[in-house]
Order: structure tokens, then sequence, then C-alpha cells
């Protein structure tokens, strides 16, 4: 092993490699509502010589069943709760009507545990990839594997030879990869959230995912992980983005050649197969820098699919129809995001199981104050401010947003997003037009930094 990186079994702790990556089985929607079941499982995360592992998913997999749409079409899904525990499903990223977002109490009762259900029905305005969890008692939920892909296709996507999603998941397993149930520790809340030592793609830890040399594929890439940030370098590979949380992006290469997820966040990539038959190329996460690992390879076939590469150009998506804010005229606020360990946590909070604070408040996750109030149809201009030592990839319900800058300098492609990454220290300005009345939703998605404090709601009225 070169370069400082740790080897997969000092990583995963020993955990051994599973058989080669599969894409999630899509499902179509039926005009009649889909019946999708939260239950209990049982996995083999790290493959055949272990256990297989107790989880919580839909359908009793992980991740849940991959639903596809069109764009325009109307999403039906009833929920039922088989679990142990209360639960909602929240559609992450969609302009949806507020009774429909998931959020207990404030946009719906719980859905019970043991057999309630709850009907989901709204149109979905946008094209994209978005993803599905829950929003109760999420870092443990969602730290069970309660999550799938949301993909609404455009009504003409680019050509590609595959179109794949890539859930990105995190564990923490024991020896003998049973999740170690220490979800909810304040260790976790008031430093960086819960970071397993096991990664898994669609469910399993991958060796390797086979590409045909001259194929072009469109690599759909969902951070599910409740608190882990991945920067993913693909060696020997000239990755394109083309859309960020759903929406598309001038097309450009990532900064540094590392395309970088927090907690919730998205990337769709253009991916052309230039290796060679026969090669293998390892594809890296270097985030946290003394705890660099190969995610799996990019193992190519004997036979190439054709000469040269797919394509020439590569394609530019359609916007969605996304309101543009009119900046001149924006209400605009400052939103401060402070606490957290070698910050200004006190020890009163932490009594209180608090670490985290949105304008010096701490919220808990069923307190639902408005702490902002927004004109509906009014343009709105809020400058982020990260002043903690930690990462906080902040997540506003029901809306997208341009980002606008980071510390005062202008970003260069302006993108549309759901979810912002800050790092320590940042402040980053974003833009959006406040047109989906309700109340909303506006937290860290580090769901232990959520759950201890960094969540608010923004009223829309």
């Amino acid at each position: 092993m070169t370069d400082g990186m740790l080897s997969r079994r000092d990583f995963l702790r020993g955990a051994l490699a599973a058989a080669g990556l599969a894409a999630i089985p899509a499902v179509r929607a039926q005009p009649a509502a889909r019946l999708l079941r939260a239950m209990q499982g049982s996995v083999p995360l790290v493959g055949p010589d272990y256990p297989a592992t107790g989880i919580w998913g839909y359908e009793g997999a992980v991740p849940g069943p991959e639903l596809r749409f069109r764009q325009g079409e109307r999403l039906r899904v009833a929920l039922s709760n088989l679990l142990p525990a209360d639960t909602t499903v929240h559609w992450h990223g969609i302009r949806l009507p507020n009774a429909m977002d998931g959020v207990p109490d404030l946009t719906q009762p719980p859905i019970a545990a043991n057999g309630g259900r709850f009907d989901y029905q709204f149109v979905l305005p946008d094209a994209g990839t978005y993803w599905y969890h829950p929003h109760l008692g999420s870092p443990e939920q969602v730290g069970r594997g309660l999550y799938g892909a949301l993909i609404v296709e455009e009504p003409e996507p680019p050509a590609v030879d595959r179109d794949l999603v890539w859930m990105l998941g995190d564990w923490r397993l024991d020896r003998n990869a049973k999740l170690v149930e220490d979800f909810g520790n304040m260790m976790d809340a008031s430093h960086a959230g819960r970071i397993g030592n096991t990664v898994t793609v669609n469910g399993a830890i991958r060796e390797s995912f086979e590409l045909r040399a001259g194929e072009r594929l469109r690599l759909r890439l969902v951070n599910a992980a409740t608190a882990r940030i991945y920067a993913l370098e693909f060696r020997g590979h000239d990755p394109w983005v083309v859309a960020l949380d759903g929406h598309p992006v001038e097309p450009h290469r990532p900064q540094r050649g590392r395309v970088v997820l927090g907690p919730a966040m998205r990337a769709d990539l253009i991916l052309d197969a230039k290796g060679e038959p026969g090669g293998t190329y390892p594809v890296v996460d270097d985030f946290y820098p003394r705890r660099v690992y190969r995610l799996l390879d990019l193992s190519y076939a004997k036979t190439a699919l054709r000469g040269g590469h797919a394509g020439a150009a590569i394609p530019q998506l359609r916007a969605n129809p996304v309101p543009e804010p009119d900046l001149a005229r924006a209400q605009r606020h400052v939103v401060e995001f402070g606490g957290g360990m070698m910050g200004r946590m006190s020890r009163g909070m932490m009594r209180g199981g608090m670490a985290w604070t949105v304008n010096g408040v701490a919220t808990r996750e069923h307190d639902h104050e408005p702490f902002l109030k927004l004109a509906l149809g009014r343009s709105v201009v809020l400058e982020l401010v990260n002043d903690t030592q930690w990462h906080h990839p902040i997540h506003l319900h029901g809306h997208v947003f341009r980002v606008l800058s980071r510390d005062g300098r202008p970003t260069q492609h302006r993108e549309w997003l759901d979810t912002v990454l800050l790092s320590p220290q940042e402040r980053a300005q974003i833009a959006f037009v406040a047109e989906n009345p309700g109340d909303w939703m506006f937290h860290c998605h580090v769901l232990e930094h959520q759950s201890s404090g960094m969540m608010a709601v923004v009223r829309v009225a």
C-alpha cells in the first residue's frame, strides 16, 4: 500500500470484500400507489465470510428500492411501517407540498410502529437525483439503513451506455459485522458525528465495478451517510460533473479532481471509460487525510465495447424550472451556526443533550417555532456563517437555492443546491425565492448535529 493509504483491512477492521458491484433494481412508477414497507432485515454488508448484519430497510433491503419517475409525473407511495418504532419518509431535495415533506408534527403525524400507514402523493417538478429517508429519530433510523434513491428522469435524457446509482453508506460494525448500537452518544454529537468503520456502495463492500473500454456512464452519487464526508478521486479517469443535488450545472471537472459530497449531497457525473481492457484503476476517498482508503476498483473487461471512447462533447442538461431570485429586492438575513467541541458549547447544553445552535438557540427535534418568517414569493438572501470547528452540510426543505459566494468570493458555477457544505469558519451566501408555503426544516445534515441542536424552522407565508 502506498501514498500513506490505509489498507482495506485496517480501514474496515477486518471486513472482507464482497462480490462485484451490481446496479440497484429500478422500480418504474405505476398509476396506482406503490406500497413501500419499512421493516427489519438482514443484509450481508461485508460478504459471505461474516454473519449478515441486522438492518432497518425499505422492503428489508439496503438501499431500498430505486424509485424512478419522469419529470412532471405524480409520485404515489404508501408507506407501511412494520418497524418497532414510529417513522416518516422525507423526500430529500424535492420541491413538494408541505404536507408531504415527512417531518413529524410539523408536516404530518408520525407513522405509527407495527402497522401504521401514510400515503404520499405529489408531482415531481424537477428532473435529477434525489433520495428518500426518515425524518424521525433520523440519526438511528438512517444509521440502520433506512434510505433509497429517487430518480426523476429528464424527458430527453443524455445519451449514455448506462445510467447507474451509487448510494454511499457508512456503518459502525463490530468484528462480527453486527451494528454497534451506540446511537446518540454525546461524543459523536459534539464532534464530527457518527463516522463508521465500514463503507458500502449499494449496500455492500465492493472490490470492483466492471467497465468496458469505450462506454459512457452517467454515474449518480448519493451520500446516504449520517456524518461521513466523501472526496472521491477516480484515478486514471476524467469525470465531469453535470448536476449537483439533482440540478444541472455547466459541465466541469471537479475541483482538484475530487468529487466532494457531504451527507445528503448528490453529484451526477459523466464518466468515459478510457482505461485499457483488462486494466484496474482505484477510486480513492481521501477526505480525511489520516484515513485514506480505496473505495473500489474500476475493473475493465478484456473486451472493449467500442474503439476510442463514447461521444465527443459532455452533455449540458436542461435546467429545471426553478425561479430566479431578484437579488436587488431580496429580503436578507444572517444565520449563524455555533457550538460543538472546541466551540461555544456550554456545560448546560451538554447536560441537556444539546451541542449546537442556530442563531444562538439549540432546538430539540420536535420544537418547531419558526426562527425566520419569509414572505411568500419574496426573494431571499441568507448569509450562512459557520462559527464552529466542524463541517456542516446545511439543508433547506421544500426549496433549492443558488450558492452566490463563499467567504466573499463569487462561486464559479452559481450552482443550485438543497444542501451546502460549510467548512469550519466558512461563510456562504445563498439566494432563493420563497415560493413554497409552509413551515420548512432548515438544519445540518450531519444527523447527530441536527438532533442535538442544529436545526430550525423557516416559515413561508
